[in-house]
């Protein structure tokens, strides 16, 4: 039997893992969301031949209205990716949040990615592409329409996104700002949905109903 070749196993394997971290949400084994927006492969000529190196672009969230955004550089893969979650998760911020939704509609700008984001009612879902829908999906938002208006590419669309939620205001922000009550600056359908989230949140978890043997 002639002797295998060297190498013939491993970069089949390589490439299904790298396909497999280029869908979408990385397994670790943490509290937090983990979605892979873009994975790049870069070639520096150099004497001798190429050497290779990888970008990861990744977004990390608790879905809960914490998010970040993080950009990784390794010679491998799975190095890039563990760079880009731990620089998502040094840019940590707060997004304000109504129920499932923004308390108003925003534009974000950031070099040439310009994006759109407007509160939907509940049932809506992310009306959104993939990197602005990894974006709000770690940020813990479930219903919002959106609309890139600039740039297509991931990098730019991703700060856009994150520039729009970043300028988010509270209503409470609004009417301490004016010096007027809640009531006069939010509508009244945005004030129905906050307290029955909060309703919702504060009402206790039914026990699990179950025959035990």
């Amino acid at each position: 039997m002639p002797p295998a070749r060297r190498g013939s196993g491993g970069g089949g394997e390589r490439r299904d893992r790298r396909d497999d971290r280029r869908g979408g949400a990385a397994e670790r084994g943490t509290a937090y969301l983990e979605k892979i927006v873009a994975i790049n492969r870069v070639a520096k000529v150099v004497q001798g031949g190429r050497r290779f190196s990888f970008t990861a672009l990744v977004v990390v969230g608790d879905g809960n209205g914490l998010v970040g955004v993080g950009y990784g550089k390794a010679k491998e893969v799975p190095a890039a990716i563990a760079k880009g979650v731990e620089a998502a998760k040094k840019s940590f911020f707060r997004v304000p949040r109504i129920g499932g939704t923004i308390p108003h509609a925003v534009q974000g700008e950031a070099a040439a990615g310009v994006v759109l984001l407007k509160p939907a009612s509940p049932g809506t879902g992310v009306i959104a592409g993939g990197p602005v829908r990894a974006v709000l999906e770690c940020a813990g938002i479930q219903d919002v329409l959106s609309r890139s208006l600039g740039s297509s590419n991931p990098i730019n669309v991703i700060h856009a996104t994150v520039a729009a939620l970043k300028s988010l205001n509270r209503p409470e922000e609004i009417a301490a700002r004016r010096g007027l009550p809640i009531e006069h600056v939010a509508p009244a359908a945005m004030l129905r949905a906050r307290a029955a989230a909060a309703a919702a949140a504060a009402a206790p978890e039914p026990e699990p109903t179950g025959s035990s043997r």
